[in-house]
């Protein structure tokens, strides 16, 4: 039997400690949230449906991005034991300078829609932390309001092509002196992607009134009032070159760009150059000689073109024939420390991170984006920790083994072609019986 006694009032005084209630109703949702899904969940809740489902969604089916995700999820670490590792140093350096975290926040449109302070949190935030922020052409702030934001911090700007090159220059020139000291020339977007979820939830930039609109508008009000009370929305660094937001989003998609824009560009850019959307191996080889300083290995965040390549499974490859070249970034589908540290024992220099960043600021402005980073800082850390890595150089392939769903179950059509050419038969995939003559 366990002996009893009458409580005694000081255990009891010492176990009636209450935490302070958290007054501001920002704070309170924020201190709950403990990982990228959290902030998700409280964004989709304060957030209308349309920009919501705009940040959150992909293209067609979202098939590339569910493969993204789950590529991370497809990892299995190997920590080493007994190495004496109290404290880890996640900082690193990259495209010439340093960045606190092996990740950057990567390049957004439209993101005052997601929330009013839009690129001025995201920067703001981006430079507290001490890690790289990319303002994009389609950005809600100017170049020079982000510089002014983060005047101390790094500063990217991801360029389209517009198919009025003048503007492109034009947006080139006042990025450079603006100070930002890198750019990202972006090649996945010869044409929108089909998102399929905009359509259906009646996205439009500028959003518009309409019955289903207010409706979803009803528990969302904070929402709708930050909206109707601060500056227009439109594209902010374009607002010179006359068109409406529709008239930009066009221009914004040239099939007609080239390795002689490519050329161009480099030439105008004083300070680091990146191709943003490589998705091929052999893409990545022919961009080796062109000058450039490296390539972000991306799919769009699945938003172009579905069934694309997945990143996370191209990095081994691109790493092992290129990395001492050149730099390898990468991006889609992070949604976890975890996923950056993965990234970076594989042979990435750096990761970018859209989604978790704007989950973040719709759930809380710049306090979001604050809180987006905290969660990203701790998982690293955490993981690090775990696998008894006290910096990020030491990170190496050892650590990480990538988990394979998706095996290629037939010889690529270029092999195909090759042997035809060559004189020799064509060979019939194994899953697949050879076609018998029809009589």
């Amino acid at each position: 039997m366990v002996k009893r006694q009458l409580p005694n009032p000081q255990e009891l005084l010492q176990l009636m400690q209450f935490k302070a209630p958290t007054l501001n109703p920002t704070d309170r949702r924020l201190e709950k949230a403990l990982t990228i899904a959290d902030l998700r969940h409280i964004a989709k809740r304060r957030t209308p449906r349309a920009p919501f489902d705009y940040t959150d969604g992909s293209a067609e089916g979202e098939i590339s991005l569910a493969r993204a995700r789950q590529a991370f999820q497809d990892v299995e670490f190997h920590p080493s034991i007994l190495r004496n590792v109290p404290e880890v140093d996640t900082s690193t350096t990259v495209l010439g300078g340093t960045s606190s975290m092996p990740f950057g926040i990567a390049p957004t449109g439209f993101t005052r829609m997601m929330q009013t302070e839009g690129e001025i949190a995201g920067s703001g935030a981006a430079g507290a932390a001490g890690i790289p922020f990319t303002l994009s052409t389609l950005g809600t702030t100017s170049i020079e309001d982000v510089k002014a934001a983060n005047p101390r911090g790094r500063n990217w700007f991801q360029l389209y092509v517009l198919r009025d090159r003048s503007i492109s220059y034009g947006l080139v020139e006042r990025a450079a002196k603006a100070g930002f000291d890198t750019l990202f020339f972006t090649v996945d977007t010869p044409v929108a992607g089909a998102r399929l979820r905009d359509k259906r939830a009646g996205f439009s930039i500028p959003p518009q009134l309409t019955l289903s609109t207010v409706i979803n508008a009803i528990p969302r009000p904070a929402w709708w009032i930050n909206f109707l009370t601060t500056p227009t929305l439109e594209f902010a660094s374009l607002t010179s070159t006359g068109g409406t937001v529709g008239d930009l989003i066009e221009q914004a998609m040239d099939p007609t760009i080239s390795f002689e824009d490519l050329e161009t560009i480099r030439a105008m850019w004083p300070g680091k150059i990146m191709v943003k959307g490589v998705q091929t191996l052999e893409d990545a080889k022919l961009l080796a000689d062109t000058g450039i300083d490296g390539i972000v290995l991306s799919n769009h965040g699945g938003r172009q073109l579905d069934r694309a390549p997945i990143p996370f499974h191209l990095l081994p490859s691109v790493v092992q024939e290129l990395g001492a070249d050149m730099e390898i970034h990468l991006d889609t589908g992070i949604m976890n420390g975890a996923d950056i540290v993965a990234s970076v024992a594989l042979g990435a220099d750096f990761a970018l991170v859209g989604r978790a960043y704007l989950y973040g600021l719709m759930a809380g402005g710049r306090r979001g984006v604050d809180k987006t980073i905290s969660i990203l800082r701790s998982e690293i850390e955490r993981t690090m920790k775990l696998l008894e890595v006290a910096t990020v150089d030491e990170l190496n392939p050892s650590h990480v083994t990538q988990l394979s769903r998706l095996q290629p179950i037939a010889k690529p059509v270029a092999d195909a072609a090759e042997a035809m050419t060559a004189g020799k038969p064509k060979t019939v995939p194994a899953n697949r019986p050879a076609r018998t003559a029809k009589a």
